[in-house]
């Protein structure tokens, strides 16, 4: 298994190549774009994703944040999987850190992926990087996963093909 960026598992993957890194930088670089152009309106849609990880080293500092001791947190808040550690959600419902007025309670302290969602996460840059690195490929055919009822979505959907191709144009140049 090979971690891109120390948290990004390639899964089946034993090494990166220097060329597929190169590509996989810029399909980062794309997808970190948004972060400061489009930034978080707190519609809380993400909060209610079915999966919301915390990784390990996460555990301490976010139980600390919610104001529960680690045993507490461990046994009410999430659940251990041999995938990971996820968010324990009450009927389906959103992340149990978010409050009626869709902010979340632990914002300064909030696991990496709430941070990263949805602008640098796993299924958004591989789709960007398979965009980038087959030129045949419409970029939003790839991103039919992607509500566009979401503020974040439709900056994205609107700006990716543009960007798509301007970071062709980098990788050919």
């Amino acid at each position: 298994m090979v971690l891109y960026k120390g948290k990004y598992d390639l899964r089946g993957l034993e090494t990166i190549t220097p060329e597929m890194e190169k590509d996989l930088d810029l399909a980062f670089k794309i997808c970190s774009s948004y972060r400061n152009e489009v930034p978080c309106e707190m519609c809380g849609r993400c909060c209610h994703q079915p999966n919301i990880i915390i990784r390990p080293e996460e555990v301490e500092r976010v139980s600390a944040a919610a104001g529960c001791d680690l045993y507490t947190f461990m046994t009410s808040k999430v659940v251990q999987t041999s995938d990971g550690i996820f968010m324990r959600k009450e009927n389906n419902g959103p992340c149990p850190f978010l409050r009626k007025d869709n902010k979340c309670s632990i914002w300064k302290d909030r696991p990496m992926i709430c941070d990263d969602f949805p602008y640098v996460v796993s299924m958004f840059m591989s789709r960007v990087y398979l965009a980038l690195t087959n030129p045949e490929v419409d970029i939003l055919g790839l991103l039919d996963y992607m509500d566009e009822s979401w503020p974040c979505t439709r900056a994205i959907k609107e700006t990716i093909r543009g960007k798509v191709e301007e970071g062709r144009k980098t990788r050919s140049g």
